[in-house]
């Protein structure tokens, strides 16, 4: 005979001790009196013990009883307890996360923004890596990356964050003088090498004949930046980096033809994660990612 109760036979014995009745206790266990009936006749026959007197009054515990129903109470108590637990680690997120992104997007734009994360999300750590391959992911080398693309990958789930608007920029010292002349090929230009994964600008470059006047090239953006800053010359950067730069000066509208989308991405299996959430929902109503996203 098979004489261990499983939790819904205290369930059973717990309900009909705290109702007094089998028609009361059948209402919040979702069943009918015959059923339970049957239930706790055959719950007494599992331990070979009578767990309740049939009286016209009712039924009444047992000490056999007592004993079931106290450690019934004290199983509800133990699992109530751990579902508030659990709730209220749900809502603080806490752990470690890991962000990947480029050079550029960092200083320019993810910093400033991450720095509120701190006073919303205390619990939470954050750990970034500099770097632009989109596969930190899928080897769960980062939880979330944050790229620009126009066609990120169908395998990850994503938030488009926003559109990153490019122009050409000088140096504030210069830039009186680009205007004047009115044309940009009569400047000193600063490019992207070779060795830098940017197609849309290498070929806009070649397009307008920038190329051939550049006299300095970097393998990445923020590098470009800090070469226009410094006074080497004229640079196509982002507008979140440049735009609010006093040391730099945009010369024309934004290049519509380099707009490219910012995506948020994840792995699937992270999507439910709480942490991961917690930073992917902050980021994605940041007021201040989104202001230097929408510069005109």
């Amino acid at each position: 005979m098979n004489d261990i109760l499983d939790w819904g036979d205290y369930r059973i014995v717990l309900a009909i001790a705290e109702a007094g009745s089998l028609t009361g206790a059948a209402k919040p266990l979702s069943t009918s009196h015959p059923t339970l009936f049957r239930r706790i006749n055959a719950v007494e026959k599992k331990i070979g013990v009578r767990l309740f007197e049939r009286l016209r009054t009712g039924y009444r515990p047992t000490a056999a009883g007592e004993e079931i129903i106290a450690t019934a109470r004290r199983i509800t108590e133990l699992t109530r307890d751990t579902e508030r637990r659990l709730a209220g680690a749900d809502l603080r997120p806490s752990g470690h996360v890991r962000i990947t992104t480029t050079d550029s997007l960092l200083f320019g734009l993810l910093a400033p923004a991450l720095a509120g994360l701190r006073e919303t999300e205390p619990d939470i750590t954050l750990e970034i890596n500099v770097s632009n391959d989109i596969s930190d992911l899928a080897f769960r080398e980062a939880d979330i990356a944050i790229r620009p693309t126009s066609a990120p990958d169908p395998h990850l789930v994503g938030r488009k964050l926003g559109l990153i608007r490019q122009a050409v920029y000088a140096p504030s010292a210069m830039a009186a003088d680009a205007r004047a002349r009115g044309d940009l090929h009569e400047s000193p230009w600063i490019g992207p090498s070779r060795s830098l994964a940017y197609p849309a600008l290498h070929g806009w470059m070649a397009a307008q004949g920038y190329n051939k006047l550049c006299r300095s090239w970097s393998d990445s953006v923020l590098g470009q930046h800090a070469a226009a800053r410094a006074g080497a010359g004229i640079a196509v950067l982002p507008a979140y980096l440049a735009e609010a730069d006093p040391a730099l000066t945009r010369i024309g509208p934004m290049i519509t033809a380099l707009d490219v989308e910012l995506w948020m991405l994840i792995h699937p299996d992270l999507r439910h994660t709480t942490r991961i959430r917690a930073v992917t929902d902050y980021l994605n109503r940041c007021s201040l990612i989104r202001q230097h996203l929408d510069a005109r």
